[in-house]
């Protein structure tokens, strides 16, 4: 049945909300090609900074950053996303921009290279993630997820790999575009050849 149990004082509610869309307009997780671009539209971190919060130390000018990126819509990106010719989409939730990825170039047929200084973290976000203590527990099983399909170069430091493990909520859209096209958001790698699914950290 899937679903969350929460154990809160604060009341909540949930949404489900459905749509329909022309076959034609449908962008996929499948189609990325070798050579694309990696577009990311929100930059990564909501999760370091929900486990902070949670434990009595994230900065609140920090946790109004997350709330300002998560209270944003994908709306845009996905415009941006079509306007720029995607040939793959995909959303960074939960499992992470690395468990996304590895999800859309596996089913694309390309391994992906990531740049990690170029993935955008909230503000705030990397002083935090210096602190084991904002590493979320879904985060930290993302990393070990992570790690039977990603190699680390030496020079990415410990701080940039939990950024890209981190659990989203509500994150960005990450678009396999054509090389060199234009779309707002942040290019953070590329698909290459190699074994599918495979991710390569620079």
């Amino acid at each position: 049945m899937g679903g969350h149990s929460i154990d809160d004082a604060e009341p909540k509610y949930g949404l489900a909300v459905t749509g329909v869309v022309h076959p034609a307009a449908v962008l996929t997780n499948a189609a990325g090609r070798v050579g694309d671009d990696l577009r990311l539209t929100k930059p990564l971190g909501a999760g370091a900074v929900a486990t902070a919060a949670k434990r009595g130390f994230a900065p609140p000018e920090v946790v109004a950053a997350a709330t300002a990126v998560m209270k944003t819509l994908n709306r845009d990106g996905a415009l941006a996303a079509r306007e720029a010719g995607a040939h793959a989409l995909t959303d960074v939730t939960g499992f992470g921009l690395l468990g996304h990825l590895h999800e859309l170039a596996q089913a694309s047929g390309c391994a992906a290279e990531v740049e990690a200084e170029a993935v955008p973290a909230i503000e705030g976000v990397i002083a935090l993630l210096a602190d084991d203590r904002s590493v979320a527990g879904g985060s930290r099983r993302n990393r070990e997820y992570a790690e039977t399909f990603t190699s680390f170069e030496d020079s990415v430091g410990e701080v940039r790999r939990r950024l890209v493990c981190d659990a989203m909520t509500s994150g960005g859209l990450l678009a396999a575009v054509p090389a060199g096209a234009a779309m707002a958001g942040a290019r953070v790698g590329r698909l290459v050849d190699g074994v599918a699914g495979a991710i390569r950290v620079v």
